[in-house]
């Protein structure tokens, strides 16, 4: 039985793929050109075209096929040229009505950064013992943006909504984050140990569990609404103050620098203390 004329596919079909120069870190350091013809089965998606290249999904842009924009479900055609564009920064993202800013999940290798976050204020989940396929179910329930340094993770299918965290150093990890989402900011506002919320906590409350050199020198202290952890301005401070600062001003400049859709609201980037502390 012969097989119909429209199912065979031509051998040597091949199409042109132009990535962005942001996105060649992903590619085979044998291979990281930023044009590439490769060979075309003439089913495949631009999306597993794209990942077949090494790009995961969730790092690619805007993309287009001969100059007209297409998805990660578009099938190109023999001797198309496909153009695979960087997300947009600062890349919007979804928000649930009263949400101020996006909530994130932190795979098991950045720590660091997750008490960063937490610092100022950012709904930060972590976890130091939760595997791949939980982490995704967590994100996906509690619609939190997956940061992983797991390229692998960000290719699983079901993931709603995941981001590579470039950098090695939490310095530049903090900074690619906040170039990234430009999300407001609530400095001094979570637990760094658990995400719990803090409030203001009178020191004739809490002074027992003080030693009594912070009773001596320190008077402002926040708690835990979590886990009752307690907080104050302590030997860190000028440390933390200045993650602060540079945070702070870091997101205002990369708001005023967007004007596309999904540019945040620059009333959202407060520094709310609630009259908490950070602990030494």
């Amino acid at each position: 039985m012969g097989v119909p004329r429209g199912m065979l596919a031509r051998v040597d079909a091949e199409i042109t793929i132009r990535v962005a120069d942001e996105l060649l870190m992903f590619l085979p350091a044998a291979r990281r050109e930023p044009v590439r013809r490769v060979p075309y089965d003439g089913t495949s998606t631009l999306g597993h075209l794209v990942e077949s290249l090494g790009v995961p999904l969730p790092e690619a842009g805007p993309m287009t096929i001969a100059g007209e924009p297409a998805d990660a479900a578009t099938r190109p055609r023999d001797g198309d040229e496909v153009r695979v564009g960087a997300v947009p920064r600062p890349q919007p993202v979804p928000l649930e009505p009263g949400q101020a800013a996006p909530r994130f999940l932190l795979d098991v290798h950045l720590g660091t950064l997750a008490r960063r976050l937490r610092l100022l204020g950012l709904d930060t989940a972590y976890h130091n013992d939760m595997d791949d396929p939980a982490l995704v179910v967590q994100a996906n329930e509690e619609r939190r943006v997956l940061l992983t340094q797991d390229r692998g993770l960000l290719r699983r299918r079901a993931l709603w909504f995941g981001a590579y965290v470039r950098g090695a150093r939490p310095d530049d990890q903090l900074r690619d984050l906040l170039e990234r989402f430009a999300p407001g900011l609530r400095p001094w506002t979570r637990c760094t140990a658990c995400n719990g919320e803090l409030v203001p906590v009178d020191k004739t409350e809490i002074e027992r569990e003080l030693a009594a050199g912070t009773r001596r020198s320190y008077d402002v202290y926040g708690r835990c609404e979590r886990c009752g952890q307690v907080y104050w301005r302590g030997a860190h401070g000028d440390h933390l103050e200045e993650i602060v600062r540079e945070a702070t001003r870091l997101v205002a400049d990369v708001r005023a620098g967007s004007a596309g859709p999904g540019a945040a609201d620059p009333d959202g980037n407060g520094t709310d203390r609630a009259g908490a502390a950070v602990s030494e």
